[in-house]
């Protein structure tokens, strides 16, 4: 396997896109395709993630790693909120926003995953993605 910090920006600009785009498409599938109704953390997980695809194509069409300025307090933000969301489906049977956000929805059959760890885990790769393109693990990242 290759040294993370050895592939090129464009890959791992490239690979954030397409988790961002996957995300997008799985909650519009999630809502338009099962009708299910989005509670308002999921809103604001939305509100997050949708605008890191057009962000993240253009950075990586333009091969722009600085675009961690942009992408990481959109990624992180939503990181929090889909924890906090998916501890709230653990613990508690309300939410705090109101709503149903504590509800389980759909459940995946295989990992046994809720519509929040899905959103967790897209916000986690795309986190990861950003910081390893951008090379702010290397404390290269550019101006």
């Amino acid at each position: 396997m290759p040294d993370p910090r050895s592939v090129d920006p464009a890959t791992w600009l490239t690979a954030g896109t397409l988790f961002a785009a996957v995300a997008t498409a799985g909650s519009l599938f999630f809502s338009l395709g099962l009708g299910l109704v989005p509670c308002e953390l999921c809103w604001y997980q939305r509100i997050l993630m949708y605008p890191l695809v057009v962000v993240l194509g253009v950075a990586t069409v333009e091969l722009r790693p600085a675009v961690w300025k942009t992408a990481l307090p959109l990624s992180v933000s939503g990181l929090a909120l889909a924890s906090y969301h998916s501890v709230l489906q653990v613990t508690s049977s309300s939410c705090a926003l109101g709503g149903a956000c504590a509800a389980i929805q759909w459940r995946s059959p295989l990992l046994e995953l809720t519509i929040p760890n899905l959103s967790l885990l897209g916000f986690a790769l795309v986190t990861i993605t950003v910081v390893a393109g951008s090379g702010l693990d290397t404390g290269e990242a550019g101006a």
